[in-house]
């Protein structure tokens, strides 16, 4: 079974500027619940399907499998629950670990979330300088909530 052990962390746009293009990603979710989600993801020139599990933690099942992606753009425009997701990722090597950077667009704007995936729920990692609040546990950082509760709608005292 395919397990993700993920942290996440707001990032200091003070302290972090891209160093690339970064690729955009659109994705949408055919099904966003709780206790599992499906998401169909256009990544550049690519596109997934992937199926995650309930979050334990900051630990989940997870699956993900290669789709055609003209099957990726029928299922956003016709099947997914909308709006959709828009964001560029930006990966960076700190420490020896690669984090990815995630710039929202849309309804999304001005969110910027830094994630590391790991190998277990202890290991330790060092931050760098631009990761400042970790949001691993915070539901509303969730790729699928914030379709149903865009950041832009959150106000300042609630971010």
């Amino acid at each position: 079974m395919g397990k993700e052990i993920e942290r996440k962390y707001l990032v200091n746009l003070a302290a972090w500027k891209p160093q690339d293009a970064g690729i955009h990603f659109k994705q949408g979710y055919l099904n966003a619940q709780k206790e599992r989600v499906v998401r169909v993801r256009i990544e550049g020139n690519q596109a997934k399907l992937t199926i995650k599990g309930i979050t334990t933690g900051v630990t989940r099942s997870e699956f993900e499998y290669g789709i055609p992606v003209d099957d990726a753009a029928i299922l956003l425009d016709s099947l997914c629950e909308q709006p959709l997701i828009d964001k560029h990722r930006h990966k960076e090597v700190h420490n020896g670990k690669t984090w990815e950077i995630d710039v929202f667009h849309g309804l999304n704007q001005g969110l910027v979330v830094a994630e590391i995936e790991l190998e277990s729920e202890d290991e330790k990692i060092e931050l760098p300088s631009w990761a400042i609040t970790e949001v691993s546990s915070d539901s509303r950082f969730y790729n699928s909530n914030l379709l149903k509760n865009p950041f832009s709608t959150w106000g300042k005292s609630n971010r």
